[in-house]
């Protein structure tokens, strides 16, 4: 993330929660209903990797997706940029895309042969 506060600031407006382990200007923790997503800053991240830091490219070749209702909207609204439209899929469902602020790419689908759990998360077959 080039800019964690602002990075934090989009995702806590999606409505994910903010974890209280986080810590301000270095690294966000969100709790999601499964995964646990972590924001570093992209400079601490690349020296802990060991790698250079190098400015991102628009396409890194890697998407995040989730399963939910309504979140293409929500990520516009905080301030987020939708790719693609949600649109009917080949194989039955419906997806679109959005980037966040640091334009880190995000499928959001919906699968209608995954029924949802007491939980709300997506039963894989």
């Amino acid at each position: 993330m080039r800019d964690i506060s602002r990075s934090t600031a989009f995702y806590r407006a999606l409505g994910w929660p903010l974890s209280e382990a986080s810590v301000a200007g270095e690294v966000s923790f969100f709790k999601t209903r499964g995964a646990i997503l972590a924001l570093w800053g992209h400079d601490a991240l690349a020296a802990d990797a060991g790698v250079a830091s190098e400015p991102a490219p628009a396409y890194r070749g890697t998407g995040l997706a989730i399963n939910l209702e309504s979140l293409l909207r929500r990520a516009e609204s905080a301030g987020g940029r939708i790719t693609r439209a949600a649109e009917k899929t080949d194989w039955g469902g419906y997806n679109g895309y959005f980037a966040d602020p640091d334009g880190h790419l995000w499928e959001v689908a919906h699968n209608p042969f995954w029924p949802l759990g007491l939980d709300g998360l997506p039963e894989l077959p």
